[in-house]
């Protein structure tokens, strides 16, 4: 993640950058979407695992990441004789641009809150600084 606003807008940001931007998701988590985004079926953990080299468990928390920023869902699916297991899927692309969009649109609204307080608060200073130079 960037450090400021000014270095992140100097970056080269591909669209999967929005994953880092928006919720601080780490490059694993952007190429464990990726291997959900690429194939055809949803994937349990250990098919997650596998295709990124990591453990089960580091997968896992990888898939918990993105489901909780909400860029991926979870199904589950029920054994014939008993027990279940989970499936991973991205999310609608469309759906997640539009919470993002959400999300952006918030936070400019508060930044814009905060540059208009930032402004009444520091308004004045130069004025005053100036006058006291002269004491």
């Amino acid at each position: 993640m960037a450090d400021s606003m000014s270095e992140l807008l100097r970056r080269d940001m591909d669209c999967e950058g929005l994953l880092e931007c928006f919720h601080g998701l780490t490059d694993l988590d952007k190429r464990v979407f990726e291997e959900l985004n690429d194939s055809e079926d949803a994937l349990t953990i250990d098919e997650v695992a596998a295709r990124v080299d990591r453990e089960r468990s580091t997968a896992y928390r990888s898939v918990k990441r993105l489901r909780d920023a909400g860029f991926v869902e979870q199904d589950q699916v029920n054994y014939e004789q008993g027990g279940y297991h989970h499936v991973y899927r991205p999310r609608d692309a469309e759906e997640v641009a539009r919470e993002l969009q959400r999300t952006l649109n918030d936070w400019y609204a508060k930044m814009g809150s905060l540059i208009g307080e930032f402004e009444e608060k520091y308004a004045d200073e130069p004025a005053r600084d100036a006058a006291h130079a002269d004491d």
